[in-house]
């Protein structure tokens, strides 16, 4: 009788569980007062830039919801909730669209010889112009890489990497060079990865070292570095973005489109699904 006992307990403990995450709010129903407002306000002026016409208000009424839709109201009640004003949201709903229109411009880019993480048979690609001596670069890829390779994007997006040093970084010609020469060797994610982590205590004279602590043979790394074929793949490479419009990095590309919004990871994923549920014909909730 007592172990019956217990598991009709637990039955009713997890059902009403269950039902109090059912219940939880959505991002845009926790809003009350003046934000509540807010987001109204802009909800019922903006419009989706595909799958719905109409206002997103009025878009959110109709069923099945697009996905789309929901996912740009839930960004603007985000962004209410963060504090930013109506200006900046709808400036950033605008970025975004122009970044993830399907109709935009598609550059080219070789990635014939680009790293590349996360599943290759992944349905959306996103190509990222770094350089290994770039702090935002530094903070933004390593999120990045994990969210494709063991995240929430996992299976759907793979990342590749296309170098970009910038003259004003000290060191990232001879950075971008010992890249290269890791990616020759298969140690390109984990050459970048420490350069990364590694950030502020840089060194051009010891990227042998860095090479070494990845499991590099250190005679083959520092022949390769000096390879003027390298050199050329990586002025080859610099000379496509600033071809591609690349001005600053990071860059990210969207299956050939420039991104030009939000940089923060969140927004990045959301982004990328979106760009994931478009391709794959998931657009409807």
């Amino acid at each position: 009788m007592r172990s019956l006992l217990l598991c009709l307990a637990t039955v009713l403990l997890l059902t009403v569980c269950t039902c109090v995450a059912a219940a939880a709010p959505s991002v845009c129903e926790s809003l009350v007062g003046a934000q509540r407002k807010q987001a109204d306000q802009i909800l019922q002026s903006q419009h989706a830039y595909d799958c719905c016409d109409g206002t997103l208000s009025e878009c959110l009424k109709r069923k099945p919801v697009c996905k789309l839709v929901r996912r740009l109201s839930d960004d603007i009640c985000r962004r209410v909730a963060a504090g930013q004003n109506r200006a900046d949201i709808e400036r950033e709903l605008a970025r975004r669209a122009t970044s993830m229109m399907p109709t935009g411009t598609t550059y080219r880019i070789d990635t014939r010889n680009a790293p590349v993480a996360g599943s290759a048979d992944a349905k959306v690609t996103v190509v990222a112009y770094l350089c290994p001596r770039c702090p935002y670069c530094a903070r933004l890829e390593p999120k990045l890489y994990a969210s494709v390779t063991s995240g929430i994007l996992a299976g759907k997006v793979k990342l590749l990497v296309r170098m970009f040093p910038v003259r004003s970084h000290p060191g990232s010609t001879e950075a971008g060079l010992g890249l290269l020469a890791a990616a020759k060797l298969g140690k390109f994610w984990e050459f970048l990865r420490h350069l990364y982590q590694d950030f502020d205590h840089f060194d051009a004279a010891h990227l042998d070292d860095v090479a070494v602590a990845e499991g590099l043979d250190r005679k083959k790394f520092s022949e390769l570095s000096q390879d003027p074929a390298l050199r050329q793949q990586l002025v080859d490479s610099k000379k496509e973005g600033v071809k591609n419009t690349v001005e600053a990095t990071p860059t990210l590309f969207i299956d050939g489109r420039k991104y030009v919004g939000d940089m923060s990871l969140n927004a990045l994923q959301d982004v990328l699904e979106e760009e994931y549920d478009r391709v794959t014909g998931k657009q409807n909730e």
